[in-house]
């Protein structure tokens, strides 16, 4: 925490560890009798073999304001989803396990392709829309959280901050993204929001000219941080990616569907680390190649819905000045981190930014080939108009399941 300033639209509120935790907790006991909280649980089967989830229950285990813990669990086959109802029974919370791999939930899925509205992609899009589905049907929840399941540095007191500005009833917010310094191990971390997303957006602003989106997305100190919270309510109206571009796909949604004075950003930790992803230079569909193509693309068809005429030349421009104010960041951040007693690989870094410079093209050129592409699931309110009942046969699904009840 260095200041109080405000961040364009964006309120910050930060963490001067003035408010002990067990005085948070004090506090979110109470506002939880009111405003009833569930947390979203994306998870791979994998990660239960992982000791990073292990501490993240181990943590959970000692909260008592969680009403309900929904966990989104892939690629799981049957033993896989017996040995994952036994790994989390040690909860206290009412918690549901979404096997999204098993008979149930497929023979839900194969309802929602009958009628065109089913998420094809698998990922964790897929995982968190039918999170969200499920908690909307289950109707026992005000606000909702989401957090990644791989996260090495876990506490308790992240979850307290990131729900705390929405279970507070005095405070205006209906959605709340987390923050946090990305260094661990002596490095600087967060190479797609440092190396993309700032250059990308300082430029698509020189390049294009004022755009309040841009400005909204700059305010966020962290926007591709996988923790964020919201009000239940808007749940059904929210839009997400299938791909890569959930996190930016949501503060695009969140732009549309709430007003400036309800959204905010909340210091939630001193410390962050969790599982990296690979280059992937030699591969455009795996690692933060694949990433920053999809990010690149959510940016500009949220640009696009606001009017914005892109064409190849405006991609070149693009790329060339997104390279140059790349460049000039690498030099900062050297500078910082030196001063800092971090270290940085300046060639990693600019290979990196090499590597997203060709793939903001890359994904300039898929956008204009394919204009009518549509990677946003259907939101929930749509769903529920073209077929009433799935949300019933979703929960039940879900409670059949979990009670280890024959398919």
């Amino acid at each position: 925490m260095s200041d109080f300033q405000q961040s364009g639209s964006v309120a910050t509120l930060h963490n001067l560890g003035t408010t002990t935790p067990e005085e948070m907790e004090r506090q979110l006991n109470l506002f939880s009798t009111r405003r009833k909280i569930t947390l979203i649980l994306p998870s791979l089967f994998s990660e239960l073999e992982a000791p990073a989830l292990g501490k993240i229950v181990d943590e959970l285990c000692q909260v008592d304001y969680i009403n309900h813990i929904v966990i989104g669990l892939d690629r799981a086959d049957e033993q896989q989803f017996r040995f994952a109802r036994d790994y989390f029974s040690r909860l206290p919370q009412k918690h549901s396990i979404l096997w999204n791999d098993g008979s149930r939930l497929k023979a839900v899925q194969q309802r929602l392709v009958e009628l065109g509205l089913a998420p094809e992609e698998p990922g964790k899009g897929r995982n968190v829309w039918y999170c969200m589905g499920y908690t909307i049907a289950c109707q026992d929840s005000d606000v909702v959280a989401l957090h990644d399941c791989d996260i090495t540095t876990y506490s308790r007191e992240m979850l307290m901050r990131l729900v705390y500005p929405l279970a507070n009833p005095s405070f205006p917010y209906q959605f709340c993204k987390g923050y946090y310094p990305r260094i661990a191990d002596g490095k600087l971390n967060g190479r797609v929001s440092r190396l993309l997303i700032a250059p990308l957006l300082q430029a698509l602003q020189r390049t294009f000219g004022h755009s309040d989106y841009v400005d909204y997305l700059q305010a966020f100190r962290y926007p591709l941080a996988g923790e964020f919270a919201m009000r239940t309510s808007i749940l059904p109206d929210i839009r997400i990616p299938s791909d890569w571009g959930l996190e930016i796909g949501v503060l695009s949604e969140v732009w549309r569907n709430l007003g400036r004075h309800s959204v905010c950003q909340v210091d939630i930790c001193d410390r962050y680390d969790h599982k990296h992803q690979p280059l992937s230079a030699e591969d455009a569909a795996r690692g933060l190649s694949r990433m920053s193509i999809d990010i690149s693309k959510a940016i500009f068809r949220k640009l696009a819905t606001d009017g914005m005429v892109f064409s190849q030349e405006h991609f070149r421009t693009l790329k060339a000045t997104y390279y140059r104010l790349a460049l000039d960041l690498i030099e900062r951040y050297y500078n910082d981190a030196i001063m800092n007693g971090l270290h940085v690989d300046r060639h990693k870094e600019e290979k990196a930014v090499e590597l997203f410079a060709a793939n903001i093209v890359e994904a300039g050129h898929t956008f204009l080939e394919h204009p009518m592409e549509t990677p946003f699931i259907a939101n929930w309110s749509r769903v529920q108009s073209a077929d009433p009942d799935v949300l019933r046969l979703l929960r039940e699904s879900v409670i059949a399941d979990n009670s280890g009840s024959q398919s």
